[in-house]
């Protein structure tokens, strides 16, 4: 199993747990002194009170709880939060109040998943011409279509 180093850098903060032996996301907590209210349509940065300390060639992906953004309608505003593995500040999650009433978040409340994955870095390089595929140009939709 990898280790990862976190620091608590409030008392209050929450270490993420897993919720399942096989889990692929470990729960984020906010880290708060009172309730926050996200209104409807309003973005919001949660604390955590964590910082990470991720190995070389991981990220941390930030994903939404699907509770929390199914029947309550808060979620990432940017769909998917990306921690680097050189960044040590805090981990934030900026919660966006997709439904039509205010919602409250607690301090302790599971706020987000973050899964640990591995990643490539890839040197870009220009050229003229393409290797051809069955797929070709294809876009949004066009898989499974005949």
């Amino acid at each position: 199993m990898t280790q990862v180093n976190i620091q608590k850098l409030d008392d209050k903060a929450i270490i993420p747990t897993y919720g399942s032996p096989y889990a692929a996301g470990a729960d984020l907590y906010a880290c708060m002194d009172g309730t926050l209210t996200v209104g409807p349509g309003e973005t919001a940065l949660v604390h955590t009170g964590i910082a990470l300390e991720l190995p070389v060639g991981y990220a941390g992906l930030i994903y939404a709880r699907s509770g929390l953004a199914s029947k309550r309608g808060l979620a990432p505003a940017n769909k998917v939060g990306v921690v680097d593995c050189d960044y040590r500040g805090e981990v934030m999650v900026a919660l966006h109040n997709h439904s039509q009433i205010p919602q409250s978040v607690e301090p302790g409340e599971r706020i987000a998943q973050l899964v640990i994955t591995p990643y490539l870095s890839v040197q870009f390089v220009e050229t003229d011409l393409l290797t051809q595929t069955d797929r070709g140009t294809g876009g949004f939709g066009s898989t499974g279509r005949k």
